[in-house]
């Protein structure tokens, strides 16, 4: 499997480093923790989106675009990193913020990640909760072009086939981790949203005939429907690699039991798993994203879900800049 024939830009510190967990994994008498500190591929404080932006932008850079444009919630870790790419690479950047969270303080709508977006240069456009996303970002295009620029439209997530291969090469980089250290990955864990992080771990381990199962811990969707998403996107991206028929419909696994009241709503789960991870390990998770990714594994480990199981790896998807958004609504207590 060649991902050399994608284009791509190098955006990323990689590999991220894959690090046990002994202290959580004591504390949850359950099998052996690590993490993989996708937090730490540098681009704007980093994230997973940094993987995906790397082939998304080649293919901007491939269409002669000079405008990035790309959507997400005000507290959008795709789009503090999107906007950090385009100011490193040359691009200007548009950003639509859909106004999702109801109510939502002044630290929401200006700290954290959208004061990032602000330093990366990038323009910010706000629109009403339940917009037509792409629609809106249609519309933005509509203007770039009639000034005379080439716009490249980034999905939400940068979740498209283009996008997932980053997590195709992730999993790579992943098993050759685990090999070094003659490591057996039981699960891969990680927060599921957007659909193509999941969608490019899924591809990647059946493309190497892992057997690794991947369990998405869902932040937003109910499961039957981030289930086909998360499926949709595994066909197309598998398809767009020449590896038609590659993932079945039960290689895909969400359990979306700890949305809680919504998208980017904080959770006590949330809040004591953050909480836990700073004080056992000394590593900070984001509230949107990982922190209920992190709850969702913590409880399921309780329940025996994991049972038999020695070894999982969590993927840390980073957006910890996130945490000062949200202060005023997370205990430290």
């Amino acid at each position: 499997m060649l991902l050399s024939r994608f284009p791509r830009v190098s955006l990323a510190h990689l590999p991220t480093p894959l690090e046990h967990l002994p202290r959580l994994s004591k504390h949850l008498n359950g099998p052996e923790i690590y993490v993989k500190r996708d937090d730490c591929t540098g681009l704007g404080t980093g994230g997973n989106k940094t993987r995906k932006l790397e082939f998304l932008i080649a293919d901007a850079q491939k269409n002669n675009a000079d405008v990035i444009i790309t959507q997400g919630a005000v507290q959008s870790n795709h789009a503090r990193q999107t906007a950090a790419a385009a100011a490193k690479l040359g691009f200007q950047c548009e950003l639509v913020f859909e106004k999702r969270v109801t109510d939502a303080s002044k630290a929401y709508m200006e700290s954290g990640n959208v004061f990032l977006d602000q330093l990366f240069g990038a323009n910010i456009r706000e629109v009403a909760k339940g917009s037509d996303m792409n629609d809106e970002m249609e519309k933005v295009a509509s203007e770039i072009r009639a000034n005379g620029q080439v716009p490249y439209i980034i999905p939400g997530g940068g979740s498209n086939p283009i996008g997932a291969l980053g997590y195709v090469d992730c999993v790579l980089e992943l098993i050759a981790q685990a090999n070094e250290r003659n490591l057996v990955i039981d699960s891969i864990v990680h927060a599921t949203g957007s659909a193509g992080t999941q969608a490019g771990i899924v591809v990647g381990a059946k493309a190497m005939n892992s057997n690794i199962p991947v369990l998405g811990i869902g932040v937003n969707a109910p499961k039957k429907l981030q289930e086909e998403k998360v499926y949709k996107l595994s066909c197309e991206t598998s398809e767009y690699m020449g590896l038609s028929g590659l993932v079945k419909r039960d290689d895909i696994v969400a359990n979306c039991d700890y949305v809680g009241d919504g998208y980017g709503v904080p959770t006590k789960g949330m809040n004591d798993a953050i909480l836990l991870l700073a004080r056992l390990e000394g590593l900070l998770f984001d509230p949107v994203y990982s922190g209920k990714g992190l709850a969702g594994m913590i409880d399921l480990i309780g329940r025996g879900y994991f049972k038999n199981q020695r070894n999982i790896v969590f993927i840390h998807t980073g957006g910890a800049t996130g945490l000062f958004a949200y202060h005023d609504l997370l205990s430290t207590k």
